[in-house]
């Protein structure tokens, strides 16, 4: 396989990977080529090697920039704007992991807490089903999001360590 052709490759397998975490294809594809070309790149450059219009390139590359995974470079004597992609791949999944806990887990939690304290004077099998079955969920998701911010937040400790061993 040729350079090109695996460079293709990559994109489009980032960008249909980015679907998992939460963004679109195009964003996705956006980072991928942020983060393996050697140098930062205008809105220009990202069109023309994506074939993709000048509104989505700079709706995306905005949205990049929100999750903090992309950055703008300023060149001198340049007026053009170049962006760049965070190129540590601790620190790219840490920034995934806290962006999709706010934009998915914070959510289910609420909803959780919402739903498990409806009427409580019905006393129905159901009634009792539903909040033992949602106060399970709820603890779970919990638990889930106060790990995940562990792990997030302590990225050198011994115990992370030992699971991005295990993960490897």
């Amino acid at each position: 396989m040729e350079f090109n052709e695996a460079k293709a490759q990559f994109l489009q397998t980032w960008g249909a990977l980015g679907s998992q975490w939460g963004i679109n294809k195009t964003m996705a594809q956006i980072h991928a080529l942020l983060m393996i070309s050697p140098d930062s790149l205008s809105m220009e450059d990202v069109m023309e090697e994506l074939q993709i219009s000048r509104g989505n390139a700079s709706m995306n590359l905005r949205g990049l920039i929100d999750w903090g995974i992309v950055y703008k470079e300023y060149k001198p004597g340049e007026r053009r704007e170049y962006f760049k992609a965070d190129q540590d791949v601790d620190s790219l999944a840490r920034k995934i992991a806290v962006e999709r806990s706010k934009r998915e887990i914070k959510p289910a939690i609420r909803v959780l807490e919402g739903v498990k304290n409806f009427d409580e004077t019905d006393e129905s099998p159901e009634a009792l089903k539903f909040k033992m079955k949602t106060q399970e969920l709820h603890d779970f998701v919990n638990k889930a999001d106060t790990m995940l911010e562990k792990i997030v937040n302590q990225k050198e400790n011994w115990i992370t360590k030992t699971i991005m061993k295990l993960m490897t």
